[in-house]
């Protein structure tokens, strides 16, 4: 009941905050995120599975009760984790948490809302990396977006609202492309399931597939349904050109908002790639594996363009996103252990290394009341300790050695040079050139923003952050050392998860 007790504590946790005074809103939500966070590190720590939970039922943790009969088929509450999924459930928590505290100081108003809303993000995420029924998974899936609508609509920027219908609009009809692609998978399956739960699904996909759907045959509506699903997610991601709502909502979202969004929100598209696509139609990868790669390329080499073009340090760290998501999609096509598993490795490290920057970029903004790099220069000299902070993350976006970034880019390079589809090599190639772009625009923003004499063009007093805005940053630059000092923290597990897959389950 471990799963259970991580997401009911959040809930629980959300409504209680959503009634207290605002005053003591913060440290309350605070208090309470706690508890998941040690949770989730307890379950790391007890954690002594290996395998895939979709093809091999390797799953810790599980509870597994029948819910609901809609005729020939039962959804059921069915959740726990692997290799796979652990690893997010851990990141999940500890951002939370961190993006709370981080939460003190820019927000004061409607406090208690905020904070519940936050909580309720965690439960539903929570859901997201351990739902283990489609339906159920679904649910989770799409209660995420009701509360990071309102904390971009409400607490956001002066286009707070564009921002947040774009957001939502974007991503619910990416929803409902990818649900009505699957539900019209499950029918095609015929008498092979009897449930949506997802290792079943998997199963039948992998001994014989799809019989057949509205006169199309098997495998026409296998690759229809892979192509419509990988659509719907990619979405979510986002590549390119799919991109365009992310910019948007991360300039106007509180910071906060942003660690989530970028930290955790993100991963349920590459997630969802990794649990359903590459997972349940290994022909249709192997079939679309250039189409895919050359996404993915285009996703690292465009996404860096744009961020050097940008002079908004917010829009910097959220086209780079755009640019690391291309890795990971790029990991995922290799279908190699070091490609998959180094992708899920990404997923992690950019989720610390995001929020580390988007927590960053906040204390900066905090001070100043701008994030134009045109507008500042010299806060090394004012804010010495979050600079430093600042420009020890965007060295491990960079790849810097003994950084997790470093481990992750590694790893998914090693494993697409010698993955099988063709011109793997050329794609991996064309890749690796993105981390010169990376290097370009963040040192640009860097030398301007923070280096040289002391300049502000708008009328603050600049002076050093307090412990409670630091303190968040220092957790998440230690935990990304951690991972680039010994990757094995996280990637063992990883690969003992991604095995299966690559193997086909061994069915």
């Amino acid at each position: 009941m471990m799963i259970e007790a991580l997401i009911a504590v959040a809930l629980v946790g959300a409504l209680v905050t959503f009634i207290a005074p605002n005053r003591i809103a913060g440290k309350l939500a605070f208090a309470i995120s706690l508890v998941p966070a040690a949770l989730s590190i307890w379950i790391f720590t007890a954690f002594d599975g290996s395998g895939n939970a979709l093809l091999d039922g390797t799953l810790a943790f599980e509870s597994h009760l029948e819910w609901i009969q809609l005729g020939e088929y039962s959804i059921s509450w069915f959740v726990g984790v692997d290799g796979i999924s652990l690893p997010l459930v851990v990141l999940t928590t500890i951002l939370t948490s961190l993006a709370i505290m981080s939460s003190w100081t820019p927000i004061d108003d409607r406090e208690s809302q905020f904070y519940g809303l936050i909580l309720f993000i965690e439960a539903n995420l929570i859901g997201v990396f351990t739902a283990l029924d489609f339906f159920l998974w679904f649910i989770f899936w799409e209660a995420v977006l009701i509360p990071m609508y309102l904390l971009i609509g409400i607490w956001g920027g002066p286009r707070r609202k564009y921002a947040a219908i774009k957001f939502f609009v974007y991503t619910n009809v990416a929803s409902l492309v990818m649900f009505g692609a699957f539900i019209a998978l499950i029918f095609g399956l015929g008498d092979g399931v009897t449930s949506f739960a997802l290792p079943e699904i998997a199963n039948a996909m992998l001994n014989g597939g799809p019989e057949g759907l509205f006169g199309l045959e098997g495998t026409t509506l296998a690759s229809v349904v892979f192509i419509a699903m990988f659509l719907g997610f990619a979405v979510k991601v986002p590549v390119v050109p799919f991109h365009t709502w992310l910019p948007d909502a991360h300039v106007q979202a509180p910071t906060p908002a942003s660690v989530l969004l970028a930290g955790v929100l993100l991963k349920m598209g590459t997630y969802a790639l990794l649990r359903f696509n590459f997972t349940m139609f290994p022909d249709q990868v192997e079939t679309y594996a250039v189409p895919i790669a050359a996404i993915a390329v285009i996703s690292v080499i465009y996404g860096a363009m744009l961020a050097l073009a940008q002079t908004d340090l917010k829009r910097i760290v959220a086209y780079s996103s755009v640019s690391s998501m291309g890795y990971v999609i790029l990991g995922l096509v290799a279908y190699t252990q070091f490609g998959v598993g180094g992708a899920t490795f990404q997923m992690v490290s950019h989720g610390l290394i995001s929020g580390l920057m988007f927590m960053a970029v906040g204390v900066i903004y905090n001070a100043t009341h701008t994030r134009l790099v045109t507008d500042m220069s010299g806060m090394a000299d004012r804010m010495p300790v979050a600079v430093g902070i600042l420009v020890a993350g965007a060295f491990g976006y960079m790849g810097l050695p003994l950084m997790s970034g470093f481990a992750a880019e590694y790893f998914i390079f090693f494993g697409a040079f010698g993955a099988e589809f063709p011109y793997a090599p050329l794609f991996t190639s064309l890749a690796m050139f993105g981390i010169v772009i990376v290097a370009g625009y963040l040192l640009f923003a860097l030398q301007r923003a923070v280096f040289g004499p002391y300049e502000l063009e708008t009328d603050y007093e600049v002076s050093r952050a307090p412990l409670h805005d630091i303190a968040p940053m220092f957790v998440l630059l230690g935990l990304i050392i951690a991972l680039g000092v010994a990757p094995d923290l996280i990637f063992q597990m990883i690969t003992d998860a991604v095995d299966p897959i690559l193997s086909g389950g061994d069915l």
